[in-house]
């Protein structure tokens, strides 16, 4: 928490050093508040960390998106789609309602799956998936993409 409040500190300091006190100028200083920060001892190396985390699940939702986008314009053009609708339901690695719920809902994004309900125990995610030819090769898409990027993300 100490080293969020100095990037957001220098942030700030550049901000109103510049003369123009603006998102992006508070942005730019935060940057270089990191990078000052991991320069003299590492106290940032943990938003930078995590930082990259974010930037690299968001360019692999980014993907899944196109593809799933791809898939169900071709399926929506095609004369006879090859869909296989199915629930599913996939055994949750993750606790507590936040990172659930985190999964829930970049799983709905992407088209052709929808996130259906949660169990009460918040074991298990129901969820409806246009091409569930094998119910198990299905579930297990699901945990090694979105379940165990979202995994790392919260931890």
């Amino acid at each position: 928490m100490k080293g969020l409040l100095w990037i957001l500190l220098l942030g700030g300091a550049w901000a109103a050093l510049s003369g123009v006190v603006s998102g992006t100028q508070l942005a730019v200083g935060m940057a270089i508040g990191l990078g000052v920060l991991v320069f003299l001892g590492g106290a940032g190396t943990d938003y930078l960390r995590k930082a990259r985390q974010v930037a690299a699940f968001a360019v692999f939702f980014l993907v899944e998106l196109v593809k799933a986008n791809l898939r169900v314009t071709r399926d929506v053009l095609s004369p006879k789609p090859p869909i296989a609708p199915g629930v599913v339901g996939i055994p949750l690695d993750l606790e507590g309602d936040g990172p659930i719920a985190l999964f829930a809902v970049v799983m709905t994004l992407t088209p052709g799956t929808l996130a259906l309900d949660v169990s009460e125990d918040r074991k298990t995610l129901y969820v409806h998936g246009m091409w569930v030819r094998d119910a198990e090769a299905f579930r297990r898409e699901q945990k090694e993409g979105f379940e165990r990027r979202v995994k790392e993300l919260v931890e």
